[in-house]
C-alpha cells in the first residue's frame, strides 16, 4: 500500500511545478513513519519519462533522426529540430554533473523537511513573478541555446526537494520570456535524459539495506514505475491543456500555503525533519 501511495503521489505531482520529490518526502514522513528517499524517488521517475516518452514519441523521433541526420548535413544544421536537440542535450548537462557531485547531500541532509518548506515558498514566489513580469512571446520556434543553458541550469536546483524541476524550468522559461506552452513542452523533453540517467544509477541503491528511506522490494518497486507512469501520462495531457488558456499563479498559491502548513506541522512536532 505505501509504495502505491507514493507512486500515485508521484504521478500526481511530477509534471506539476510542485515539487515531487517534496511530496513523497512529506507524504511519506507524515503517514508511513519514514522518509521515501532519493533513490526511491529517482527509480520511479523512471516510469512517469517513460509517460513523457510515450506521449512525445513523434517529436522525441523527430529530433533525434534529425539530430543524426545533422551530424553529416549542413543543410540540417541549419533547422529548428536540429538546435533543439542540441538544446536538450546541453541543458541536460548541469543536473547531471551536480547530482554525481553532491550525491551524498542529495540523499542526506538536503532531504529535511525544513528545506522542503523553504524551497516550497521561495521558488513559489519566483515562479509568480515569472508569470507577472515574463514578456511570453517567444514560442517553440524561438527557443536558443541560452534558454538550453538557463532552463537546465534551473533543473539543476530540483535536486533540493522543493525546488520542482518542472517548476524551475518553467520558471526560468517564463523569465526569458518564452510562452507558457513552449516553456512546458521544453521541460519535459529537457527532463528525459537526465530522469532516465538518474533513474537507472539509482536502481541499485534503493535496495541497499544501509540506504537512506524505504527499502522496497523488486515487485513493489516496479509497481510503484508502471503505477507512477500511468498517473502521469493522465497529468502531462491535462497540464498542456491548462496552460494554454490559464496561469501557473495556481500552483504558485498552493506552493505557499502547502510550504506554511509544513512549517507549522513542524514546528508543532506533529511530524519530523
Amino acid at each position: 500500500m505505501q509504495a502505491m501511495v507514493l507512486a500515485v503521489v508521484q504521478g500526481l505531482t511530477e509534471f506539476l511545478p510542485i515539487s515531487s520529490s517534496g511530496h513523497l518526502s512529506i507524504v511519506s514522513k507524515l503517514f508511513f513513519g519514514s522518509d521515501a528517499g532519493a533513490s526511491f524517488t529517482a527509480v520511479t521517475q523512471i516510469g512517469t519519462e517513460l509517460a513523457v516518452v510515450i506521449y512525445f514519441a513523434g517529436d522525441i523521433v523527430r529530433l533525434v533522426v534529425t539530430w543524426f541526420r545533422g551530424l553529416v548535413s549542413a543543410e540540417v544544421r541549419r533547422t529548428q529540430d536540429y538546435r533543439l536537440a542540441w538544446y536538450v542535450i546541453v541543458g541536460s548537462l548541469p543536473i547531471g554533473v551536480l547530482g554525481f557531485l553532491f550525491q551524498d547531500y542529495i540523499r542526506g541532509a538536503l532531504r529535511s523537511l525544513w528545506i522542503t518548506g523553504a524551497m516550497l515558498i521561495l521558488f513559489g514566489i519566483l515562479m509568480g513573478l515569472a508569470e507577472r513580469f515574463g514578456a511570453q512571446r517567444r514560442g517553440h520556434d524561438k527557443l536558443t541555446m541560452r534558454d538550453g543553458v538557463l532552463m537546465g541550469s534551473a533543473q539543476a536546483l530540483a535536486l533540493i526537494p522543493g525546488v520542482s524541476r518542472s517548476g524551475g524550468t518553467i520558471t526560468a522559461g517564463l523569465s526569458l520570456g518564452l510562452d507558457r506552452p513552449t516553456a512546458v513542452r521544453f521541460s519535459f523533453l529537457l527532463a528525459i535524459p537526465a530522469v532516465f540517467a538518474a533513474g537507472v544509477s539509482e536502481v541499485s541503491h534503493v535496495f541497499e539495506p544501509s540506504a537512506h528511506g524505504v527499502q522496497p522490494t523488486g515487485a513493489q518497486m516496479i509497481v510503484a514505475t508502471v503505477v507512477a507512469g500511468v498517473v502521469g501520462y493522465a497529468v502531462i495531457a491535462w497540464l498542456l491543456r491548462y496552460v494554454q488558456k490559464h496561469s501557473v499563479y495556481l500552483f504558485v498559491w498552493y506552493r505557499i500555503v502547502l510550504g506554511l502548513v509544513l512549517f507549522g506541522l513542524l514546528g508543532f512536532g506533529v511530524i519530523q525533519p
